[in-house]
This record gives structure tokens, sequence and C-alpha cells, in this order.
């Protein structure tokens, strides 16, 4: 069974309704590039009809670019099918508070087409919840943790917006990496964020300074897979809201300038129906049981071709950058932080760190391709090779992806992709990336004013 990640019944919600406490709610999912939209609802309708019924949306939210224009080519919907309506169905475990909006509550929902309510295939959420329900079938539960990187500026959003983005002002001088003083003057914003979210349901484990100017990592305690990232959603949607309202704002971008990237590194471990932990083996010289060592070798044997799941975006592929702490070697190595997978911990803490994903990641999308490959791994019983001892950058083994065109491809040509997502979610993804691709190369950029302008 998924544990709830709500803190909210719906009981408690009507009668937090019938008091006035509550009197909005939102209906929320993550679309394809890992945004949370959706509708806010009046609270009364909602308790007395949405809840059980569920609320309508256009499925152009599933096939469009990142500016909400509708795109051709995809088979889910187009201007032919008319862009119909799809269901929003709440999933009453996520029902929560929302702290850093007064009066509201929020949920979050399941995509069904609004006929029949049959589940969106290439809806995020939906694509996890399959991987998920695969590892069911062998008694098996994924847990996981993300960790989100961003920076913070001191412009609020609509300034940076007329700005052009340039010439903000980073919210810190230096590098503050574990830093206490430099990142203190943050603090106002880090801690309302973490209480909001604490608020909201989630489990706040602390902040730390990084090491670009302004950059900041909040963690939050693992869960299971999809209270994680459905708290991953409503944690990087939320923390923008409270950043606007301190007249700051932060961004997730995998790669903001020239320093140091955000990264979303992922940790990943099994256990049984029983809650037993299932990675480690204390008779084993190393801790790893074998299950762990398979589930291993399948995301490395997988990682280039799903490297699209992990890196979805243009700008994701500048983070890739050697001695940057950001992978590039498709290497795993126990504690070693160059290497694409990084082995920590021991007992029910056993497990595997993929430091491929950036801030900018679709976390439904990257968890389920980890699943996925590393369920593969499991069946095939795949033996894991030595651990790399030094430095991966230096390192003579296959490399990630570099571009976002060539990591479509990959997807688009994996075997494995087809047989565990289904040819509707590879055509569709891969679709997408195609579209981003050709707006970028259509682009004209400021490297090239500054380059050619004059002297060219």
């Amino acid at each position: 069974m998924i544990p709830a990640s709500g803190n909210l019944t719906p009981e408690e919600l009507r009668q937090s309704v019938a008091s006035g406490e509550i009197d909005t709610v939102i209906v929320a999912f993550t679309d394809m590039q890992g945004r949370l939209v959706g509708s806010r609802l009046s609270a009364p309708l909602f308790v007395e009809d949405v809840m059980e019924h569920g609320a309508e949306c256009c499925n152009y939210l599933l096939a469009v670019d990142v500016e909400l224009n509708t795109v051709d080519g995809y088979k889910l919907t187009s201007w032919e099918s008319g862009y119909g309506d799809m269901a929003m169905l709440p999933d009453l475990s996520t029902l929560r508070r929302t702290p850093w909006l007064p009066g509201t509550a929020m949920v979050i929902a399941d995509l069904t087409t609004a006929s029949d309510h049959t589940p969106i295939p290439v809806s995020p959420r939906a694509i996890l919840r399959r991987q998920i329900d695969r590892l069911a079938e062998r008694d098996l539960v994924p847990y996981v943790g993300t960790e989100l990187e961003f920076i913070v500026f001191d412009d609020d959003y609509r300034s940076a917006w007329r700005s052009g983005y340039r010439d903000l002002t980073p919210a810190s001088d230096y590098n503050t990496d574990y830093a206490l003083q430099g990142s203190t003057r943050l603090e106002p914003l880090l801690r309302d964020i973490r209480n909001s979210m604490d608020g909201a349901g989630m489990y706040c484990e602390g902040v730390k300074g990084e090491c670009n100017l302004g950059q900041q990592e909040i963690a939050f305690r693992y869960s299971h897979a999809l209270p994680t990232c459905d708290n991953h959603s409503i944690y990087k949607s939320g923390s923008k809201e409270i950043a606007d309202a301190h007249g700051k704002s932060l961004t997730f971008m995998a790669k903001f300038n020239e320093r140091e990237g955000n990264s979303c590194h992922v940790h990943t471990s099994l256990r049984d129906s029983a809650g037993a932990p299932v990675f480690a083996d204390a008779s084993a010289a190393d801790g790893m049981s074998p299950m762990f060592r398979s589930f291993i070798a399948g995301q490395l044997a997988a990682m280039r071709e799903f490297t699209l799941l992990y890196a979805p975006n243009i700008n994701s592929y500048k983070r890739y950058v050697d001695g940057s702490f950001a992978p590039t070697a498709v290497a795993w190595g126990h504690d070693n932080r160059t290497c694409a997978l990084r082995v920590v911990g021991k007992g029910h803490g056993m497990r595997v760190e993929n430091r491929v994903p950036g801030g900018d990641v679709n976390q439904y999308l990257a968890v389920a391709g980890m699943l996925a490959s590393g369920l593969k791994g499991i069946e095939q019983g795949l033996e894991l090779g030595e651990p790399l001892r030094g430095n991966a950058y230096t390192s003579d083994v296959e490399r990630v992806p570099t571009t976002l065109r060539d990591a479509a491809d990959l997807f688009e040509r994996s075997e494995l992709a087809r047989e565990v997502f289904g040819e509707d979610v590879v055509e569709h993804y891969v679709h997408a990336a195609r579209v981003e691709v050709r707006a970028f190369d259509s682009a004209i950029t400021d490297w090239e004013r500054v380059r050619g302008f004059e002297r060219l």
C-alpha cells in the first residue's frame, strides 16, 4: 500500500470548509515539463462534487511546449481531434494544507479520459505508477529521496523578467558551501520555505549552502517513490511562490551560468512488502546484495538511452562539465562523487544515488526510468563490474549524451524503453524533445550577437 503524503483527511477538509477556514482547493498535477498545473476551485464545490467525481481540464496540457504553445504531432490530442477534456481525479491521500496560501488546501490528481476515466498513459504520474506496479508484482517497494538545488536572487520574478534575466543580483556574494554566516541573510526565506513545507505534510531535514552564488539545497526525508515525487512538485512550485512573496526569485535551471549548476540527486532503494531491506547483505564484503548489484547494473546498462528522462531540456546538458561534480562518466563507485551512480549507506540505508538529473528534471519520469532499468537488471540477473576508484572524469568509460538531440535519438531507438514504457510514451516524449531542439536551433542567442555583431 502506498502511504499517504498529505496531512488533511476528507472529513477534516469538510470541517475546515464548514468553519470557513478553507475556502479554496487546488487540484493539481505535474505536466510534461515537471510543472505543477491545475485549477483553483471553490472549497464547497470540491467537497460537494469534485472530491468524488473529479474536474476537467484541456488535454492540450500534455501536448504543449514550455511557453504553453500548442504543438502538432502528438497522438494524444491535436487541432484535428478538437483538443478535448481530460479528467483530474483527486488522490485524496495527497490532500494537504498549503500554509503559504492562506485559506487553501491542495490535492494531487491522476489524469484520465473524461468519458470513461481510462488512465492517460503519457501522464508523468501514470508512467511512474506503472513501474511501481511492476515492482509490486515481485513483492518489491521503492523508496526514493530527491535533492533539489536552486539559486536565489534578490530580484523579484517580474523584475527579472523585465531585465531578460540579465544582471540579476545573487543572494550571496561568494561560495557558501556548508557556510553558515554567508547563508544567514537568506534564512528568513529559507526558514519560511522549510516551515511551510512541514506544514504541508513534508518532513524537512534541513538546508545547506552550495557552491554557486546564492545557491542552496533544502532536503526532505525519503519516502515511498510516489509520495516523494508528489512532494517534489509541491515543494518546487511552493518555494517559488514563497520567494515571490519575499520579493526574491529562485531558479532550478540545471545551468544558470558558467559556475556550478543545480543538481537533483536521486537516491533509490528497494524493500520487500514487509519492510525488510533487499539491497543490503551483511555477509558480503561490500555489504551489497546480489539484487542490489543487478539493480545498479541495469541502471548503468540503460543510462545513455534513458538520459532523456533525467535531462529533458536543452539547458540540462550544459551542466555536464568535467570536474564540476556533475557526472559525465557512465560509471559507479562507493561514495565516489565523480561517478554517475554513487553507492552509499548500509542496512535500510543502503542505496544508490543517481547524480545525472539536474534541478530541471521531471522527477516522475526520472524515477520511473531508474526503477524500470534497475528492475530489468534484476530480471536479467545482470552482473555488476568493479567499482570505479579515483577520478571518473579522466576514466576511459562511456559518457552520458552531451545534447538533447543525442539523448532523444537514443531514447527513440531504445528497445528497453518501448518494452517498459510502451510505444505511445516513447513517441510522445521524443516528440517533445524534438520540439525543443527545433525551437533552440531557430533561436538567435546573446552569445551569437556578442561574437558576431561587429567582429564577424
